[in-house]
């Protein structure tokens, strides 16, 4: 085969050249024979550009005097690839005003740039030069046009969401004119209601453009399928995106792993743990199991339909493991309440060398929070500064939820102000922190400069806000909010709101109100009427009581408290032989009293106290040091109140040791303060 055979065989069948150094060749052989030939440097600048040869592309093409269509498609995609999107779309318009027509390859990479520039308008310019040049129905070109609709229909989704903290039926409710400031409140929320509508109108508009584009086409393949069922799983029509997986298998299409990554979050939303299994089934006869992004679809689903097992055989499969896998199953353990786990998978995911992103810290900051481990809490924290993170939202939502349930409200409250951006997560931190110290007022004022900010309450607000006037005796604001829940907001009431509502009345003594409320629920649960059980024992509702633990009995038959509260009463009551009656029926039930339990940390050790144990080391000097305090306490009026103790205690100077297990943590806490310990 002589050279010239083997040169033009080379340009015939360019894929064949493997190397930077081979184009190179090829070109020296093109300035040797056929230095002035159109078509061969054309062929020449397409095998640069798809080595990414921007310069040695361009050196070519400026030396055509009338580049051809594939002269210009591949400086563009050359252009494109190297980030030069501008340019890209500039030498677009000179093909165009050169008289040159494009052909179906120009516009993928066009319409690339125009999705990386996040220019929707110049992206439906391109759409419309498509559409007039009659390309509408090639299928590279339409699956890049669903591709850029449905990247810009997943940026204004994430955009508005992250900004508003709303959703498409919070936008239907407008705010009542209940005060002075209501005006103000509705202006603002009006405001932000028009931008929702625009931006709700701007994200069904380009998914109406993708599935416009698909029906259209007349051929189509997996990727186009691919792109609607993901445009429908990212804008919650779930419905939609599983009916068509459905189809795509009726035209003997496969799913393949991008399908299952699309469809595996519905599933995880849905808590169809079958439906779930199904698709794992098919991942593993397709070989589709040791993908990462399929591993760690499948770790979320079963961690959030509570398969805690089945999420971590999968992990512990993966062949490799990436940040979303790592931080899959350190969210799942902690959504989970495997706290320790959690905290155990992140610390692996350290000693891996894998670099935790925001959502790491967001999603193992409450395992801190709800073990009150403020020291591992700093150290996440401090681990935060040096990675240049506590800026982030999410972040530092999770930092202000850490800090007020470890009981540094006032860190939290420095943390939220620093915020620049409050989503609803961090204005609930803040408010429940609030609540939960007793500082009722700051956690009204907080609630209700929320609403002044155009957010919407959520369920959890409500049920923060809830708390906070309970414990502050704020009935005349409590059935404010209560009743605006369904009224302005359109939320059911939920277990935990009765609950508030129940509590707070209960305190008030406005026992028969909260008998009315809680008997207006669809299915009262026992710990609402536990609630207002503790409520009759403290005002001294012998009657009310009886009525309120039949209701907890008829829910919850061997709800041991409700037993144990309501011998108290009988007691107090001095109806000893109701008491002996339920104790006896206690016995053949077999319901105990739960083991009182308290612990405390000093330095890096956690001392637990258990009722009844003596084999604490300390357990002698912890009683001395109570009786001590008990003296005192004595000494100022204190006397100790029969109530709270079963009715078998006989003499008053068993009480004492009836309730040291409720003390021996304070007193021992002191010991360790004189020591020169600290503890939490």
């Amino acid at each position: 085969m002589t050279s010239q055979t083997i040169f033009r065989t080379l340009l015939e069948r360019p894929n064949v050249i493997s190397s930077k150094y081979q184009a190179k060749q090829l070109h020296a052989q093109i300035l040797k024979l056929e230095p002035s030939s159109p078509a061969h440097l054309s062929r020449l600048i397409s095998i640069y550009s798809n080595f990414n040869l921007l310069h040695e592309s361009l050196f070519v093409f400026n030396t055509l005097h009338s580049p051809p269509v594939l002269a210009y498609k591949s400086i563009i995609r050359c252009y494109v690839a190297n980030g030069l999107l501008v340019q890209s779309l500039d030498l677009f318009l000179q093909m165009r005003s050169s008289g040159k027509k494009p052909d179906h390859n120009v516009f993928p990479s066009l319409l690339k740039s125009c999705t990386l520039l996040s220019d929707l308008k110049l992206g439906e310019s391109v759409h419309g030069c498509i559409i007039r040049l009659g390309m509408d129905f090639d299928l590279y070109t339409c699956n890049a046009l669903m591709n850029m609709y449905g990247k810009f229909q997943k940026v204004f989704s994430d955009k508005f969401r992250i900004e508003q903290n709303v959703s498409l039926n919070q936008a239907r409710y407008i705010l009542p004119q209940t005060n002075a400031n209501s005006t103000i409140i509705n202006q603002r929320y009006s405001k932000t209601n028009c931008r929702y509508m625009v931006e709700v109108d701007r994200r069904g508009s380009i998914m109406d453009s993708v599935k416009r584009v698909f029906e259209m086409m007349p051929k189509r393949d997996v990727v186009s399928w691919n792109t609607v069922i993901a445009g429908n799983a990212e804008t919650g029509k779930y419905e939609e995106a599983l009916m068509m997986v459905r189809e795509m298998g009726s035209e003997n299409l496969k799913p393949d792993s991008f399908t299952l990554s699309s469809v595996l979050p519905i599933l995880a939303e849905y808590v169809d743990v079958h439906k779930g299994k199904e698709i794992h089934g098919y991942a593993i006869r397709h070989g589709f199991d040791n993908d990462v992004f399929i591993g760690s679809s499948l770790v979320d689903m079963y961690a959030k339909c509570a398969r805690v097992e089945d999420a971590l055989q999968v992990f512990n499969i993966l062949p490799q493991r990436d940040s979303i896998s790592w931080n899959s199953i350190v969210a799942g353990c902690v959504q989970n309440g495997l706290f320790d786990e959690g905290l155990r998978f992140f610390h692996q995911m350290l000693k891996a060398k894998v670099k935790p992103v925001p959502i790491s810290f967001s999603s193992i900051m409450p395992a801190c929070a709800n073990l009150t481990a403020l020291h591992l809490g700093k150290q996440l924290h401090g681990f935060i500064i040096r990675v240049g993170y506590e800026d982030n939202m999410f972040v530092a939502s999770s930092l202000v939820d850490m800090y007020a349930k470890c009981g540094y409200i006032k860190v939290a409250r420095w943390i939220f102000d620093r915020m620049d951006v409050h989503d609803m997560v961090s204005w609930t931190a803040i408010i429940m922190g609030y609540a939960s110290h007793g500082q009722a007022y700051y956690a009204v004022s907080l609630f209700e400069q929320m609403e002044m900010e155009g957010v919407r309450p959520t369920y959890v607000a409500f049920v923060a806000v809830l708390t906070a006037c309970s414990h502050a005796g704020m009935i005349d604001a409590a059935w404010r909010y209560f009743n605006s829940m369904t009224q302005n907001y359109g939320i059911d009431p939920g277990l935990e709101h009765y609950a508030a509502m129940a509590d707070l009345l209960g305190r008030a003594g406005k026992l028969d109100e909260a008998f009315e409320l809680i008997s207006s629920m669809h299915r009262p649960a026992g710990s609402v009427w536990s609630s207002l059980l503790s409520a009759c024992s403290v005002h001294g509702n012998f009657d009310l009581a009886e009525k309120v633990a039949k209701k907890i009995f008829e829910v919850d038959p061997e709800n041991t408290g409700a037993y144990v509260l309501l011998c108290n009463i009988y007691a107090a009551a001095q109806r000893w032989k109701d008491a002996a009656k339920l104790r006896y029926l206690m016995r053949n039930k077999g319901i105990k009293k739960t083991t009182a339990f308290s612990w405390i940390k000093v330095k890096n050790d956690t001392h637990a106290f258990v009722s009844g144990d003596k084999s604490h080391p300390c357990y002698d000097e912890v009683n001395e040091t109570l009786n001590v305090l008990l003296e005192k306490m004595e000494e100022e009026g204190y006397v100790p109140d029969r109530n709270e103790v079963l009715q078998d205690v006989e003499s008053a100077e068993e009480i004492p040791y009836c309730l040291a297990t409720k003390r021996q943590l304070p007193s021992f806490g002191i010991i360790s303060s004189f020591l020169g310990q600290q503890f939490e």
